[in-house]
């Protein structure tokens, strides 16, 4: 168990993920001091040594989507992280953090403007997860959504120009928006991952 902390520091591949890691860390009472990484999952591979070096003096919170490089979590954290330093805590979305924001089937299903129906029951069985949300955005009744979420034919790009803005929004209303404690409900790996974090905000014995 990881000694008690009220200050970490975090790495993620990018501006969804920091604001996931940073509501769950809220959710434990514990405040981030700084979130490194945000340059997507190579940066944020080609760093692990050094934010484990770093971590055998402070609490370090690692957070990657698992996609497709491995087939399961403990398979890609030995690849990266054969040997975690006592405080690094390596957490792995299956198979992206949207993952986890679908969970909470009812507020997504509000967000987006979609019938709850739509969303995926086990949203951990999906195979590409941000394309199961772009894909329910591309049904949604708000056009706001659609023209923020829905890439443009054009564009060449797997997600619209405000995709990740949108989702910031949704993981930061606090009435309206993600409920982790209930998407963990619907998702192991973010059940597991809020299990950790909460070790870290438990009183020492």
């Amino acid at each position: 168990m990881l000694p008690q902390s009220l200050y970490v520091f975090g790495a993620v591949e990018g501006a969804v993920d920091e604001t996931v890691l940073r509501c769950l860390l809220g959710e434990v009472h514990v405040q981030p001091v700084a979130v490194h990484g945000k340059h997507g999952k190579p940066h944020l591979k080609r760093g692990i040594a050094g934010y484990n070096h770093a971590a055998r003096h402070d609490t370090w919170i690692v957070l990657v989507d698992l996609n497709h490089e491995a087939s399961c979590a403990p398979q890609m954290k030995a690849a990266w992280l054969p040997h975690p330093a006592p405080t690094m805590l390596f957490c792995v979305a299956v198979r992206e953090v949207e993952a986890w924001l679908l969970a909470d089937r009812e507020r997504m299903a509000r967000f987006l403007g979609v019938p709850q129906s739509l969303v995926p029951f086990q949203p951990e069985q999906e195979s590409d997860p941000k394309q199961t949300v772009v894909n329910l955005a591309r049904r949604s009744h708000k056009r706001a959504i659609r023209e923020d979420m829905v890439p443009r034919v054009e564009s060449g790009r797997a997600v619209g120009p405000a995709y990740t803005s949108r989702l910031i929004e949704f993981v930061t209303d606090r009435l309206r928006g993600w409920r982790p404690n209930v998407a963990s409900q619907r998702s192991p790996s973010l059940q597991r991952c809020i299990q950790r974090l909460r070790q870290i905000a438990l009183p020492s014995p």
